[in-house]
């Protein structure tokens, strides 16, 4: 079930307390109407009723989703915690089980595990626009904001490569990606049991480790 709680907060603007409702878990299946407040990030997002500004707070949250056999758990650190005796039960039924650093992360991974195709292909997908987008001279990796996920249609990702003044579409066919990871399996392989990152930085940390070993 959805779990929630009342925190008294200050304002990081005017400096006067209020109280707020803080999620500390969501089920999708008992509340679907909170998978729409985690994808706008209105769960996340607090307005002050004396100065009256809107801020989000990003509050460590576990999101569970029995419908697409998925487990996020909102974190921007792991601090070294031990999740086996929450995760291994899960894995054994199937759950997929990820940490997000950032909102980013953690609304793209829902709709990544919502489309029902893999992180990494999403991660190798993005990671190869990425330096598409170098090679063909489109701009420099310093004017990049951002590589997003947008969706997956008849086997087709679409990537989008974003700077501050333009963005670039770019079409990944899913089974090569695939018939990638599973002939690397063991440079691909994330053990769910740990909660992985699965991330651009550890897309990145793959390719730095091969190009430091060859």
């Amino acid at each position: 079930m959805s779990n929630s709680r009342e925190v008294n907060y200050t304002c990081p603007y005017c400096g006067r307390p209020f109280t707020i409702t803080v999620y500390d878990s969501v089920n999708t299946s008992e509340d679907p109407d909170l998978r729409d407040s985690c994808l706008s990030g209105d769960i996340f997002r607090h307005s002050c009723p004396h100065c009256h500004t809107d801020f989000m707070i990003q509050n460590p949250m576990v999101y569970q989703d029995p419908n697409h056999k998925f487990v996020l758990w909102l974190n921007s650190s792991d601090a070294g915690r031990d999740l086996s005796s929450f995760a291994k039960p899960l894995v054994k039924q199937g759950y997929r089980l990820r940490r997000c650093a950032t909102l980013k992360e953690f609304t793209e991974k829902i709709q990544i595990f919502e489309d029902g195709i893999s992180d990494v292909a999403v991660e190798l997908a993005k990671y190869d626009s990425f330096i598409e987008f170098i090679d063909n001279r489109r701009g420099n990796p310093e004017d990049v904001t951002s590589v997003e996920y947008q969706s997956c249609n008849e086997g087709v990702m679409k990537i989008n490569v974003r700077t501050d003044d333009k963005g670039l579409s770019f079409l990944i066919p899913l089974d090569p990606l695939m018939e990638e990871i599973r002939a690397q399996a063991d440079r691909y392989e994330v053990n769910d049991e740990e909660m992985p990152l699965i991330n651009s930085d550890w897309i990145i940390s793959l390719f730095t480790e091969a190009e430091g070993t060859a």
